[in-house]
């Protein structure tokens, strides 16, 4: 489903690239898939990513986002089908979401800011911020997902965590080139 605002489409469609990794993978892979550097698996990663998007779909229509205030919900690190529901359900509420204004204001607390009632921890910014950020974490994210990925052996596409404006540039380079 295409939106009328261009963030929230670019944000739907990086989701979507994890879904897509995620259904290539079995149930039994999924939480297994790790670096011999890192406790922290590819599920470790995704549970993140939809960590961020829930603080953010959250608290957005109260105008404050607070992303240290995280479910961490385990399940999403351990079972590819809780990980791939999640963001499904987060694609469902942002296509619900097109009619919002990018300009709108929000407070979003300072990630590892200490007290939350301290007016300091807060920092002024606004949906079309928060978008870009959001799609910026997560292909960051997708990166290392895609990094421990091939390290294990598995092949992934050519664009799973490749920022949007880099795909955009691969695209140009290869229409000039024709």
């Amino acid at each position: 489903m295409q939106t009328q605002n261009a963030l929230i489409d670019e944000n739907i469609q990086i989701l979507r690239q994890g879904i897509e990794l995620l259904e290539s993978l079995d149930d039994q892979t999924y939480p297994q898939v790790k670096h011999r550097f890192s406790e922290h698996g590819i599920g470790s990663h995704f549970r993140h990513c939809v960590d961020f998007y829930c603080s953010f779909l959250s608290g957005v229509g109260d105008g404050r986002i607070d992303y240290d205030s995280r479910k961490r919900d385990p399940r999403i690190s351990r079972e590819r089908r809780t990980a791939i529901e999640s963001l499904e359900g987060i694609i469902k509420r942002l296509e619900e979401f097109s009619g919002i204004d990018n300009h709108t204001p929000l407070i979003v607390r300072l990630e590892d800011s200490g007290d939350e009632a301290d007016p300091s921890s807060w920092s002024w910014s606004s949906v079309l911020r928060e978008l870009q950020s959001l799609v910026s974490h997560t292909v960051h994210h997708y990166a290392l997902i895609g990094l421990i990925m091939q390290l294990n052996g598995f092949k992934i596409k050519r664009d799973f965590g490749v920022a949007p404006s880099t795909l955009k540039e691969w695209r140009n380079k290869v229409t000039c080139a024709r």
